[in-house]
């Protein structure tokens, strides 16, 4: 479902005279469908370089990402907003939402946006956020307005709302009481039976050995850094 071949990614350094310093060489490996690869490694390793680069927010120096056999490097913006408006989900460690656009909402968009009919789709995101514990109170208001555990659990509900073939997490269980990430747990494993293909960063060893099937330390595509 996700397969990496041979990525490489370096930086242009342009505040010390154009240096190029390269974080990343020959990163390969599969996840597939049902499957979760937890990245590991040292801090500076390239975790998140390398989760950047699956999800094509940096572009890779050479190498492929394909998705459900669609390649991401290369690609032109329109196909990977496709990619990941159908097929590649991100659950990142952020809220980023249009300001006034009400909660209900904003977890809901990812299904509107294809094509579900509307009423699902809210019921969708009902079931959510109460698994999450968003207090209805706060549903038709703008999660900017929210606490910073309130819009990590209303990201996390977002994330979940579409039944994406893969999925990138970035630290799900980061800040979360125990209630509440037990479950966004049993929201990776339910990922998991329908058969996403699932790479996350998790620091939270106890959830990484839960539902993480393998690991990857990303420290051996690291020039520098391999032993």
């Amino acid at each position: 479902m996700i397969q990496i071949e041979n990525l490489s990614k370096s930086f242009t350094l342009h505040n010390q005279g154009g240096a190029r310093i390269q974080v990343m060489a020959g990163a390969s490996f599969d996840v597939a469908a049902g499957e979760c690869v937890a990245l590991t490694g040292q801090s500076g390793a390239g975790k998140s370089t390398l989760m950047r680069m699956i999800y094509g927010n940096y572009l890779a120096d050479s190498g492929s990402v394909k998705i459900a056999g669609v390649e991401l490097v290369g690609a032109e913006p329109r196909d990977v907003l496709a990619l990941r408006r159908d097929r590649l989900g991100y659950v990142s460690q952020f809220l980023r939402v249009v300001p006034r656009v009400p909660t209900l909402e904003v977890v809901a968009e990812p299904l509107l946006a294809v094509a579900i009919e509307r009423q699902v789709a809210l019921a969708r995101a009902r079931d959510l956020l109460e698994r999450l514990r968003i207090p209805r109170t706060l549903w038709a208001l703008s999660p900017t307005t929210f606490s910073g555990g309130e819009q990590q659990r209303v990201n996390i509900a977002r994330g979940f709302a579409h039944p994406y073939p893969a999925m990138l997490l970035d630290e799900p269980t980061a800040s979360l009481d125990a209630t509440n990430r037990e479950t966004v747990l049993g929201l990776i494993e339910e990922a998991k039976a329908r058969g996403t293909a699932i790479v996350g960063i998790f620091h939270d060893e106890a959830a990484r050995d839960r539902v993480a099937d393998r690991e990857i330390d990303v420290t051996r595509f690291t020039p520098g850094m391999a032993a």
